[in-house]
């Protein structure tokens, strides 16, 4: 990991700021490399660092936010369902327009829109 996204966690409160050593270095802990870890498996799970920010907070605040956690990775869930949704909803759209193209004729195409494998009316 680089010294910038070190540094860049820090700001954004995900990762505390660490000990110095005599020579002005960044030091970090145990406690702060499992922290690092678990940031990285957060964000792989899709959750951004504001997210793992409020998991950090109830973990201190409440104790295990295991609950919390649930709640986020079900509405991650529901908007990826979402997605995927649109996105297939796109990929028919796709190709049912390219099953037209093959239908139509180029030199039919008229100059005065763009291309008539996609209607714009």
């Amino acid at each position: 990991m680089t010294t910038k996204t070190l540094r860049f966690y820090e700001q954004a409160q995900v990762l505390p700021q660490p000990a110095r050593t005599a020579s002005g270095y960044r030091d970090y802990d145990e406690t702060s490399l499992a922290r690092l870890r678990f940031v990285r498996a957060a964000q792989g799970a899709g959750l951004s660092l504001a997210e793992i920010r409020t998991i950090i907070t109830v973990r201190e605040d409440q104790g295990p936010p295991c609950g919390h956690v649930t709640a986020l990775l079900d509405r991650h869930a529901a908007a990826l369902d979402e997605r995927i949704a649109e996105l297939e909803a796109t990929r028919e759209e796709v190709r049912r327009l390219r099953d037209r193209a093959a239908t139509l004729n180029p030199a039919a195409c008229s100059e005065d829109g763009v291309c008539h494998v996609i209607p714009t009316h």
